[in-house]
């Protein structure tokens, strides 16, 4: 077999694989619909979110680069699955679960691909870059969206309060900070209406 067939190969088998992001539910709701969302539902919006709202980002970034991340950030949910933003239990381990997660999946690429996306990933882990920052400030903001649009409905269903949302968020600041100021209203709002308790 030629070295192009077996990369095209290699690269059929993991957009296959990866194809199972779509049966990772995710806590979160749809607006207007209340059923779960699923990794790869968010991906695609956050994808879309990078695009529309990048003159929102602290710094210059390459929006392609920022792309990447956000499609690829949540792939090792297919092995560690999806781990509830406020469960402080399931939070433990999950570093070490989705690094065994990322070293299977993107090992299924060829080497020069599976070392550009793992090296991605690892960034949007680290929140160390540009990209990196504004990838996480979508990756935060879009759940909030979702829950404030759909009543709080995650929120209320796991006793989430004001204090924990805006914890697990502030750092949305670091990648947008017009974004943060638009979470905190939202936060606020949420309160206010009954959506979030405090």
């Amino acid at each position: 077999m030629s070295s192009d067939v077996n990369r095209l190969q290699q690269q059929l088998e993991f957009i296959i694989e990866t194809d199972e992001l779509k049966q990772v539910l995710r806590q979160t709701v749809l607006i207007g619909d209340g059923r779960r969302e699923n990794d790869a539902e968010h991906s695609w919006h956050l994808a879309l979110m990078a695009v529309i709202l990048v003159e929102h980002s602290a710094d210059p970034v390459d929006v392609l680069k920022v792309v990447k991340m956000v499609i690829i950030h949540d792939l090792v949910e297919i092995d560690a699955g999806d781990t509830f933003a406020y469960d402080e239990e399931g939070q433990r381990g999950k570093q070490e679960r989705e690094r065994a997660a990322a070293k299977r999946i993107f090992a299924l690429l060829p080497a020069d691909l599976s070392e550009e996306l793992r090296e991605l990933w690892e960034k949007f882990e680290a929140r160390e870059t540009a990209e990196a920052r504004y990838a996480n400030a979508l990756d935060r903001l879009q759940p909030l969206l979702l829950n404030y649009h759909s009543g709080g409905a995650t929120w209320r269903d796991n006793g989430v309060v004001e204090e924990q949302v805006i914890r697990r968020n502030q750092h949305i600041e670091d990648g947008a900070p017009a974004l943060w100021r638009y979470a905190e209203q939202m936060i606020e709002r949420a309160v206010d209406e009954g959506k979030l308790e405090r």
